[in-house]
């Protein structure tokens, strides 16, 4: 027998948080975890783009699982006192992270002028998930001035739009489409 797929409990404004705690739907706490959601679900659309690179689908994958256990970290209210660590953020997925920036960047031409978001459409999908990560990464700061929340998260989803920005500069280039300069005035 299949399982309903409502439940009826959030019907109040409320949800169930990790461990069973109950939270209103527009916490800080769930618009920090709701919005790493929504950058994941982001990259999803741009990993599932056939035109994309094999090489960055392979690294959308690592860090949609690296966003899935940041949103159960930040889904988990701490215990009064505690300042729990994000367990799946060891230094090794930072360096790893900084790795495909520098990996990226190497590859690609360098540029001496503000980039808008755009030229290729696949690039103009992983600049709207930078500008979701910088999003996430505003409402975590919201709730680490509420609760404790660990460093490591911030500094992951800051590097992580780095790595956006520079993957929809390298998107453009291997397509073949130059980039999207400002020009000021």
């Amino acid at each position: 027998m299949k399982s309903s797929l409502y439940t009826r409990t959030g019907d109040d404004g409320t949800t169930s948080l990790v461990g069973g705690a109950r939270a209103k739907k527009n916490s800080a706490r769930l618009e920090a975890y709701g919005t790493i959601d929504e950058l994941n679900s982001n990259l999803g659309y741009i990993a599932a783009d056939i035109r994309a690179d094999s090489e960055l689908q392979g690294q959308l994958k690592e860090i949609q699982n690296e966003l899935f256990n940041i949103g159960a970290y930040l889904a988990t209210r701490p215990e009064s006192g505690t300042k729990p660590a994000c367990q799946s953020l060891a230094a090794t997925k930072m360096n790893q992270l900084e790795g495909w920036i520098d990996a990226l960047d190497e590859q690609t031409p360098k540029i001496n002028a503000f980039v808008l978001p755009g030229g290729s459409e696949l690039a103009a999908k992983t600049h709207v998930a930078r500008t979701i990560c910088r999003r996430a990464e505003r409402r975590i700061l919201d709730l680490a001035e509420e609760e404790y929340v660990d460093p490591q998260v911030t500094a992951y989803i800051n590097r992580l739009s780095d790595y956006l920005f520079i993957a929809a500069r390298y998107i453009n280039f291997m397509r073949g489409v130059n980039e999207v300069v400002w020009r000021q005035g």
